[in-house]
């Protein structure tokens, strides 16, 4: 089996590429890469190309599994048109895979594409955020997706965490502020790298096909996240939360899109039996184990 890998200079991916490597049955793996990635192995061979040229199209023959790795981006707002442009040469890409005879699609969504929801099974209707791009595009791009290739495996994972957590995540967590919400506490899930790694492992050796929620039975409140990482933390109502992201976006180039704070005040939580049932799949890390771990 010979294994495609987008975005592989990725924090995921390189949880996921030594995985790959190391993996029986997996006799090499690819991966595209806009910059040179951090992992090297005697299986693995980098392209340094944007997969969504069309160029691209060339390097797809000869694999047997695309795994695409949808990067959470920093998108400060967008519209439509903004919109179709991210998602028209991703949508183009699993054509090209297609086409090339890959028979094996793996995407990798976000739970974020439920928006607010509680316990939401893959049945559920994606309605995220008005705002939130990363979240719209993924939607977008599933329905599509779903449309076109139905065996496309579409992993749903709730918020990525762990040693190579993407920095916006490890920024939000690690400034000592947290919007002041009234109680109960909205809260949310997560999972540890590597028990995704594991998910996407598990659709591999089985007939997996759809959507699949990934992520851990328990949930947390960003309130008791962030205490659990701040001997002082301090809770903002959300004129001042909005101020204080402000400035640290302005002068310490923070980076975190404010759509960050309305995530923040809504409860997303999500059913994981189908990936119990059909993957077989099984978390190691607690949502409070993955927090500490990242």
């Amino acid at each position: 089996m010979r294994v495609l890998v987008t975005d592989a200079d990725s924090g995921f991916a390189q949880a996921l590429l030594p995985a790959l490597c190391g993996r029986s049955g997996i006799d090499g793996v690819t991966g595209f890469a806009l910059r040179p990635p951090a992992f090297e192995h005697a299986g693995f061979r980098a392209l340094l190309a944007d997969y969504r040229d069309p160029a691209a199209a060339s390097m797809l023959p000869g694999h047997d599994v695309l795994l695409h790795l949808a990067q959470a981006g920093g998108n400060m707002g967008a519209g439509a048109d903004a919109l179709d442009a991210a998602v028209r040469p991703v949508h183009r890409f699993f054509h090209a895979a297609y086409d090339a005879g890959i028979p094996r699609l793996v995407h990798l969504s976000t739970a974020t594409v439920y928006g607010t929801a509680v316990h939401a099974s893959e049945q559920a209707p994606l309605r995220p955020l008005p705002g939130f791009c990363y979240a719209e595009e993924q939607a977008h791009l599933e329905r599509l997706l779903e449309i076109d290739f139905p065996a496309c495996v579409r992993l749903r994972p709730h918020l990525i965490v762990g040693p190579h957590a993407h920095a916006t995540i490890k920024r939000f967590l690690r400034q000592p502020f947290y919007p002041r919400v009234d109680e109960p506490q909205p809260l949310f899930q997560c999972v540890h790298e590597d028990d995704l790694v594991s998910a996407i492992l598990r659709c591999l050796d089985t007939d997996a096909r759809g959507a699949y929620n990934i992520a851990t039975e328990d949930s947390v409140s960003l309130r008791d996240a962030i205490r659990a990482r701040h001997w002082l933390a301090v809770g903002l109502g959300p004129p001042a939360a909005r101020r204080a992201l402000g400035i640290a976006n302005r002068f310490l180039k923070a980076g975190i899109d404010p759509v960050w704070l309305d995530r923040a005040g809504r409860t997303l939580l999500v059913n994981c039996r189908r990936a119990l049932i059909e993957l077989d799949w099984r978390r190691r890390y607690t949502a409070r184990e993955a927090l500490a771990a990242m």
